[in-house]
């Protein structure tokens, strides 16, 4: 089976690439994806030689490239690709649009237009909006995004759905909650956090710190989409969390606590835009339905990621001494 993974190159995609290469001999990986900042080749530098595995450079937004790629006889595609940083959204929506929903609709175009077998479109818990204190989002939720980002994937989710009922074109929609585990680019809460602390640098929290979020290891995604891809229902939308609900401040101490650093480097900044107060994902029916459940609990998946940082730090002091520096150094000028 050939699989199109669209984003391969980022947190969630490579670590899917690495988790299905691993189980099995029976796919034939093509990795799409234009490497953006988050996109980073070295994450897949284990596979990079494996007769299984193939990488094209390529803008999910390319009709042309999409085109080319959907000829090579591809089975299955998984759209991994898009902007996902909120921050960023709010700066910059119009990179949001093009992406998340022009470049979805061109894979799903083509995707009609070469038969695809199945098209995994991967999304959020944020298209769900806030919740509140109590209660879990299901796949009846009703949509109500707050951010240009959470927008974006929300019209997305509703184009793959239109592609399904309108064109027949075998669609799944797969909503995960926050992600969290080894080469996640450090802009993000966890990685950002360990990242700082491990250099004595300040660790901002937005606001009282006190928004949840549901965690999940990247691992545990990756086996959900594979359980998704072999036997999930086309459209049909599956929820995939790892009732794993902390507060942002939780997460916070938890990581100064296991690196020994004082609290002294948190640093309480204006919160952001729209701040979401609480995410909380209900599995139930993928766990019912499809067999599958986070293998990771949180503190030893938390504990393992806090070392791949500290043992893995030639990765990401590239990025923050790298071409990316100036965002790291305005972020710590204004908190120093």
């Amino acid at each position: 089976m050939k699989l199109l993974v669209t984003g391969g190159a980022g947190f969630i995609g490579s670590n899917f690439i690495l988790s299905i290469l691993k189980k099995s001999e029976e796919y034939q990986v093509v990795n799409f994806d234009v490497l953006t900042y988050a996109g980073n080749l070295a994450n897949l530098k284990s596979v990079e030689k494996n007769p299984s595995y193939s990488f094209i450079k390529g803008d999910i937004a390319d009709n042309n490239a999409v085109g080319e790629v959907m000829k090579t006889g591809i089975d299955v595609v998984i759209n991994f690709a898009a902007e996902s940083h909120v921050d960023r959204s709010i700066m910059d929506p119009n990179t949001f649009i093009s992406t998340n929903v022009l470049g979805t609709n061109l894979l799903l175009s083509a995707a009609r237009e070469n038969n695809i077998k199945l098209f995994i479109q991967i999304s959020t818990d944020e298209v769900y909006g806030s919740l509140g204190p109590t209660g879990l989002f299901t796949e009846d939720s009703p949509l109500d995004p707050t951010s240009p980002y959470s927008a974006s994937k929300t019209s997305a989710d509703l184009l793959a759905l239109a592609y399904f009922k309108t064109y027949g074109l075998p669609v799944i929609i797969t909503r995960c909650s926050n992600n969290y585990g080894p080469y996640q680019f450090p802009e993000k809460l966890i990685p950002l956090f360990i990242t700082n602390a491990l250099e004595d640098k300040p660790l901002p929290v937005y606001g009282d710190g006190m928004n949840i979020r549901d965690w999940i290891h990247a691992e545990d995604h990756a086996s959900a989409i594979e359980a998704v891809m072999k036997n999930g229902r086309p459209g049909e939308v599956y929820n995939i969390g790892g009732n794993s609900e902390r507060t942002n401040i939780e997460i916070t101490e938890y990581i100064l606590k296991t690196l020994g650093k004082p609290k002294s480097l948190i640093r309480f900044v204006e919160d952001r835009l729209g701040h979401d107060r609480r995410y909380a994902i209900d599995s139930t029916k993928i766990m019912s339905e499809l067999g599958w459940k986070p293998q990771y609990s949180f503190e030893k998946a938390m504990d393992e990621t806090v070392l791949w940082y500290t043992e893995n730090n030639s990765w990401w002091e590239e990025i923050k001494s790298g071409k990316y520096k100036d965002y790291y150094l305005n972020l710590y000028g204004k908190l120093e």
